[in-house]
């Protein structure tokens, strides 16, 4: 886990300076000051603030996405390497990621490669990005793969956005539903309630449940039921925090009916995405399963990809392993055993994330399409339930006047 290092040293021209560097170990830190010809005083780890207020704005994949173009375009121009920083650093809009782009500059200057110098910003470049970088500037091609970075991220963006998508209109229909009820519930009946408490009498059965429902809610039960309901979203939060709390809850979404196969069509979709990119970008294949598995947001997902990992180290194909995983649908393995053979995974890998990204358009689009009518049904039928209770004893009192 990286750590931000305090550190002191003196210079070869005797002057004293101080400043901060992230790294994994003390060792990582001496090596970079001696790189810039400092010689280390003190080392130490940055103490953690109690309260951390982040004014800065904060950096999105279209930033991202805007600087990897940009950058990319000014590499293919031929300007070389620290003068495109300084001049992104300048105009970048975005200005923590401006900063960032400047601290890379500095570490480029001082003899770091950029793909080190992106390393030290695991929160702003991702691993991925740093070795995809890595490969193009091993293999003289930095511009080409940042345009391939530029274009993965925008498509990952995408993705995400589908299933966030996906979510969020159901939920604000169940919220919806749930304020509306709870109003009725809380405000509305007891008005009758009172109403049908004046004129006594024994009231008909639905009307007793709605009454006796509205005054648990307006009582401490529905004080208590909110905070039970608080308190279990928190503990759930809280357990899948956890290792194991993440691979219970991980493993029923993937079980659940709809959701479940909406979530193993993306997982698909990132994960031929991501190694197609990596693979294409001269990025080895070990290296590049083990990148795939910690972007697959998925414990069950990403255990299965360190499998197969596993397994081809031993000797093994990508697609023997996965076949037996039973995650992935025969037509994937099978397709991805087919580019193997044939010296073509990269483009067999591309083909399969197209195939899934377009069945993702079409889960979400079934998805929403299914729930929608089923939440207005239910909010439907709960109102109405509600509001001929509440009629019953009218009607029945007009009944005896007559």
């Amino acid at each position: 886990m990286s750590v931000v290092f305090r550190w002191a040293g003196r210079t070869t021209k005797g002057t004293i300076q101080k400043g901060e560097f992230t790294a994994n170990t003390k060792e990582e830190v001496v090596t970079y000051l001696r790189r810039q010809n400092i010689i280390p005083t003190a080392i130490s780890p940055k103490p953690k603030a109690l309260f951390k207020i982040d004014f800065g704005a904060k950096i999105k994949d279209k930033d991202i996405v805007v600087f990897t173009r940009q950058f990319a375009t000014m590499i293919d121009a031929g300007l070389p390497l620290i003068q495109a920083l300084d001049i992104l650093s300048k105009q970048t809009e975005n200005k923590s990621l401006a900063k960032t782009i400047g601290e890379v500059k500095i570490d480029v200057e001082g003899g770091s490669t950029f793909a080190d110098a992106l390393r030290k910003h695991p929160k702003v470049f991702s691993e991925l990005y740093a070795n995809m970088v890595a490969a193009g500037e091993a293999g003289g091609i930095l511009d080409t793969i940042l345009s391939k970075l530029a274009l993965y991220i925008e498509k990952s963006t995408k993705l995400k956005r589908k299933v966030k998508g996906a979510m969020i209109y159901p939920s604000f229909i169940i919220a919806a539903a749930i304020i509306v009820v709870a109003i009725i519930m809380i405000v509305v009946v007891p008005t009758f309630a009172r109403m049908f408490a004046q004129l006594g009498g024994i009231l008909p059965l639905p009307t007793r449940i709605v009454v006796a429902i509205s005054n648990f809610l307006g009582g401490t039960g529905g004080v208590l039921l909110l905070g039970g309901i608080i308190g279990f979203a928190i503990f759930i939060v809280q357990f899948r925090k956890t290792e194991k709390g993440k691979n219970v809850i991980d493993a029923i979404l993937l079980k659940l009916p709809i959701i479940g196969k909406l979530l193993i069509k993306v997982a698909i979709a990132k994960f031929t995405s991501t190694l197609g990119t990596l693979v294409g970008s001269g990025v080895p294949i070990l290296d590049g399963l083990a990148i795939t598995a910690k972007t697959a947001g998925n414990t069950v997902i990403e255990r299965a990809v360190l499998e197969v990992k596993k397994a081809v180290t031993e000797g093994k194909t990508i697609a023997e392993p996965l076949s037996k995983l039973k995650i992935f649908p025969p037509m994937v393995t099978q397709m991805i055993a087919v580019g193997e053979s044939t010296g073509a995974l990269e483009s067999m890998l591309s083909k399969i994330a197209e195939f899934y990204d377009e069945e993702v358009d079409a889960a979400v689009a079934n998805l929403t399409a299914m729930i929608e009518p089923v939440l207005i049904m239910f909010l439907g039928g709960t109102v109405g339930f509600i509001v001929i209770a509440m009629y019953m004893p009218i009607f029945k009192l007009i009944q005896l006047v007559k």
